[in-house]
Parts: structure tokens; sequence; C-alpha cells
């Protein structure tokens, strides 16, 4: 419903409003983690709708800790810290421990403050591991770890959420849940009040109806992002494929439940490399039980086999695993990116199907006001404005006092809904700037991510081969000692 979409919007600040800042009152260049960033001496360089960033805000989560770990009510917390110059925090080096619950309270009051934001998504809490205890494994806080450091990550790139009163308490505060209490009982913003929008119904103002008059540059968007999520999707299927060939332990889809279909295929058992070369240093050692002169070579050989089999074992845990971690987390970033886009349309809809209402409205009135007049005849309202008034007639509401006492009350309406209207088209025009705003952003942090993910890629798999090579290598020249007489 419209009157919802705009509690939400009401309560957004463009430009965070506890944190004013004028660039030019400072000298220190902000360097930022991999983004571009604005400064004041680049102001007269920047257009419309450039992102302004005042600063850097550089995050690390680490350290998780199991709390209260002999109760039931046993949870991690984790050490979050920061190294930033933005005038905002008290510290250039912020820290304090939080847990999960945290986050989820981060992540949805920034949602709700910062509507037109891109604010990313965080992993995903009912997992299998919280029914079997095994939450608290060292290998599950590890990668809830560095899930929650990218979350972290991706907020502390963004030029207005890193500069909220949110995030800085969320570092700083040693009184977090009275922040938290604070916050829900006095958000930033002004408190939105019913008014007409709120009750106008459903049947005029709905999610299903689409955009009449389109804009261009939202719809290169979506279809730019609707490529991009297809090429992330075909690129986790790939990769999953690849690592279910290479060992054939259960991949995180496995873990999460996914079922195979949406996994875009499985694997036939028996399809797994590790294994196999585990399996062929077995045979291979077998062979020199056999071969009493070349005994010692093929325990090498097969010694070699099993260092590479462990070695495709390594690159999983510490390449491959990470990188679809990372690309699964890049696709559900794009999914916020894209609701982003489809609020900003719900915005031009409500104002399309307000006007359409205003003009219903109006047309009413002046129908009325022609039949007073004499002249119903010249409306040209057709066939529903005759029944319209025979139905009246039967209902001994056709006389002209009631007429007048109708317009009365349409016109108060008609200037409540020009008003209304007037609202709407501000708040779409509004959202739609900062939507131009948050594509720029969301670029920005895409290029980055897809940088360091394709980077740990690369560094992983070259750290792979050169190991395999060294251990191929040193086996040559014990096969070469092998004595061959012809």
């Amino acid at each position: 419903m419209l009157g919802d979409e705009e509690d939400v919007f009401d309560s957004v600040t463009w430009e965070s409003p506890s944190a004013p800042y004028d660039a030019s009152d400072h000298t220190v260049q902000p360097s930022g983690p991999g983004f571009k960033q604005s400064t004041a001496g680049t102001e007269d360089e920047r257009g419309p709708h450039d992102p302004k960033w005042e600063g850097y805000l550089i995050v690390t989560v680490k350290d998780p800790v199991k709390e209260l770990a002999e109760t039931k009510d046993a949870y991690v917390s984790y050490l979050v810290s920061a190294k930033t110059n933005l005038p905002i925090f008290s510290t250039p080096t912020p820290f304090s421990r939080r847990r999960f619950q945290d986050f989820v309270f981060l992540r949805d009051h920034l949602v709700k403050d910062f509507p037109a934001c891109v604010v990313p998504a965080l992993p995903d809490k009912h997992r299998l591991e919280y029914l079997t205890g095994d939450r608290f494994s060292p290998e599950f806080m590890e990668r809830r770890r560095l899930d929650l450091h990218r979350f972290l990550e991706r907020i502390s790139r963004h030029p207005t959420l890193q500069r909220s009163t949110l995030v800085r308490a969320f570092f700083e505060s040693t009184e977090w849940h009275v922040h938290m209490h604070q916050h829900l009982a006095h958000p930033p913003g002004p408190e939105p009040t019913p008014g007409l929008i709120d009750n106008i119904s459903d049947t005029l103002l709905n999610a299903f109806a689409r955009v009449r008059k389109p804009d261009e540059r939202f719809l290169d968007m979506r279809e730019s992002v609707d490529k991009f999520e297809d090429g992330l999707v075909i690129c986790e299927r790939l990769w999953n494929r690849v690592r279910g060939r290479t060992n054939g332990e259960p991949t995180s889809y496995q873990r999460k439940g996914v079922s195979e279909a949406e996994r875009g295929g499985g694997l036939a058992p028996g399809e797994d490399l590790t294994a196999d070369y585990h399996d062929l240093a077995v045979a291979v050692q077998g062979l020199g039980f056999l071969e009493s002169g070349i005994t010692d070579p093929l325990n090498h050989f097969s010694n070699t086999l099993l260092e590479f089999s462990a070695l495709l074992r390594h690159k999983t845990q510490t390449t491959t695993d990470p990188f679809l971690v990372h690309l699964h987390s890049l696709l559900t970033y794009s999914h916020a990116n894209r609701a982003v886009l489809k609020l900003r349309d719900q915005k031009q809809l409500d104002f399309e199907e307000l006007s359409d209402y205003l003009s219903g409205v109006t047309q009413e009135r002046d129908r009325l006001s022609a039949v007073i007049s004499g002249h119903a005849g010249s409306t040209g309202l057709g066939l529903s404005a005759y029944l319209k008034d025979k139905v009246d007639s039967l209902r001994g509401a056709d006389d002209d006092r009631s007429r007048v006492e109708k317009m009365r009350k349409l016109d108060i309406k008609i200037k409540e809904l020009q008003d209304a209207v007037t609202t709407a088209h501000e708040t779409s025009d509004a959202f739609s700037d900062e939507t131009l705003r948050e594509q720029t952003i969301f670029q920005y942090t895409k290029e980055a991510e897809m940088k360091e993910m394709l980077g740990n890629l690369a560094e992983g798999e070259i750290e792979f081969y050169q190991s395999a090579m060294e251990e191929w290598e040193r086996i040559i020249p014990v096969i070469q000692r092998i004595r061959v007489d012809v």
C-alpha cells in the first residue's frame, strides 16, 4: 500500500542529518579502500548525480569468541574495529564487540532510515548448524566472520551510510543496547503522519501495476542488473561443478539444502579428482611391493601423488570455497540494488496513480457542476454519467442542494489530492535522483569487490600450481635414477 511506502520514504535523509560536515573546513585529503572519493578540491568536477565522500572508513571484523559458553544462552561475539578520518567519529580507531543480532539490528534500521540506499544483506541465520550445534565450530565462525566483514565493508564504502549515527554507535558505543532502545523510540527524520495517501484503496495503488511512462535511464539500469546477475549465476553454477569434481565433499549449496535443480546439475558417483589421485597413490604403492628393483622410486612417486591430492583439497578450502561464498554474496548484494530500483518504480507509480485518481475526482466535480447549471449534455461524460444521475434520482439524491453539498466535499478532496500529487511528484523526482547516485556507488563497490574476488582467486590458483610444480619437479630426478637394462 502506498501509505506504507510513504512511511518508509518519509524517514530518509539524503545527506546524513547527524553528520553536518563542510569539506571546505578540512584540509585532510581522504583516501578510500578501493573506491573513488570526491574532495573539496574537486567539488566543481562532480556532476549532479555523482556521490560525495567526506572521508574513509576502513573496517575489520575479527576474533570470534564464544560468550556464556556453558549456558543455554551461549552466543558468538566479534571484534569490530575501524580506521577513519570521518569527523562524525570521536576517535580515528573505534572498536567494540558485537554479536550477530547487533548486525541484524544495524542492517534492519539502516534499511528503514535510508530506503533509497543500497543496504547489503546479511548472511542467512537459519542454517543447519543452528540445529546441529555446529554454529560454534571454528569453521562456521570463520565463515560467519568473513560474511560480517564483507557486510560492514560495503557499508563503509557508502558515502551516506558510513556517516550515519547508527554506524558510529555500532563501532563506538559501550552501551549499545541503550542506543538501540533510543533509536527505536526516536528514529531519525520526521515522524510520518497519516494523511490522504494512507486512505487510498489498495485497488488503486498496488504493487502489481506497471509504470506507464518508464524512464529510459532506469530501464537500462534494470537490464544491466539482469545481465550482471545472470552472469554471476552462471559462474556460480560452473564453479560449483568444478569444485564438486575436484573435491567430492558437499558444496555450500548442499550444506544449505539447495536442490539439485537449483545447483544446475549434479555429479555422478565417483567424480572426485582428489580421491582419484589418492587411490592412484595407493595403487602405485602396491606396485612398489611387486617390483622389488624400483620399490623406493615408486614409493616416492606415490608420496608425490598424495601430496598433489592434498594440494587439491587445500586449494578447494582456501581458494575455491571463499570464491564461491564471495560470488554468492555479490549476487545477494545485487538483489538489494534491484530492490532500490523497484522501490523507485513504486514511487513513480504512486504519482501516476494519484494523478489518475485526481483526474477522476475532478471529472466528477465538473459533471455535478454541469448538472446544476443545466448543461449536463455538454460535459461529454456519456452513458456512465447518465446512469449515475438515474441512480441518484431513484435514491432521492438528485436535488440541487445535495449536489452542491457533494461538490463542496469534492472541492475539499480535490485540494487534498492536488497537495498529495505535488508531494508524490517531488518524492518521485527526489528518489530518482538518489537512485542515480546509488547506482554510481554500487558500481564503484562492485568493481572493487570483483577486483578483490578475482585477484584472490588468481593468487590461489598461482600458489597451487607453483606448489604442484615443485612437487612434480622433485620426483623427476628420482625417476631418472631408475636403471633400465636393455
